[in-house]
């Protein structure tokens, strides 16, 4: 895990620019999560005795890549949490289409129903009976780059669900390269997908002053192609 890049620390929070490929959290898998190497990192470099102290305030799909936010303190654990339930964390997104969006810019609203058996959402275009659970879903989006059959997105999720930008941008047929669980025809070689948090913005819980923390893509050729990156 030499390939962990630490974007921001302080005395409260610690973000880390995820590697495609890793959990957040542990799981049912039993796989060790990213934030076992974040405990130990802190351990490590603060020679801290005993258990590390870390909250986990969100999570990105195990094949995403991009910022993590982490809590090392239960203040910040709890001030962060409600940042995120407020909406007052700007997040950013990058995404590599195989199809292109159109029209290039707008607004996507659906609601989506979670399959926690297969661990899968479904993006529905209104709520029924049958589908009362389903949680209403937005997100603003632009076209920022083209080159051939690649087309880079740019993503502000509004609000928060399980796999929604992967799940409404395959809504609307402009399926994430890689993403087989969301109808691309092609994986990519390392299981990953195309899809990077490139940046999270808000008031810091303690301080109260405004933090940006941007992550460059995966050393990709893919992402390398577009002038932004």
């Amino acid at each position: 895990m030499d390939n962990i890049q630490v974007l921001f620390e302080d005395n409260h929070l610690i973000a880390i620019n995820k590697p495609a490929g890793w959990l957040v959290q542990g799981d049912a898998t039993g796989d060790a999560p990213i934030s076992d190497w974040v405990k130990g990192y802190i351990k490590q470099r603060y020679k801290k005795p005993g258990d590390v102290f870390l909250g986990v305030i969100h999570r990105l799909d195990r094949p995403v890549s991009g910022v993590v936010v982490f809590a090392r303190t239960s203040k910040a654990l709890t001030r962060m949490n409600q940042l995120f339930k407020d909406r007052e964390v700007e997040k950013k997104y990058w995404a590599i289409t195989g199809e292109r969006p159109n029209p290039i810019e707008g607004s996507l609203t659906h609601f989506l129903l979670k399959d926690k058996t297969k661990n899968k959402a479904k993006a529905l275009d209104r709520i029924s009976n049958r589908s009362a659970e389903a949680k209403e879903s937005t997100l603003n989006y632009k076209v920022i780059g083209v080159i051939g059959d690649h087309h880079l997105v740019e993503v502000h999720p509004i609000t928060g669900r399980p796999h929604q930008i992967r799940v409404q941008l395959a809504k609307m047929g402009w399926a994430i390269r890689g993403d087989l669980k969301y109808g691309f025809h092609k994986a990519n070689p390392d299981g990953s997908i195309f899809l990077h948090c490139r940046s999270l913005s808000f008031i810091h819980p303690v301080k109260k002053e405004p933090v940006t923390i941007v992550a460059d893509p995966p050393d990709l050729q893919n992402w390398k192609m577009f002038d932004v990156v």
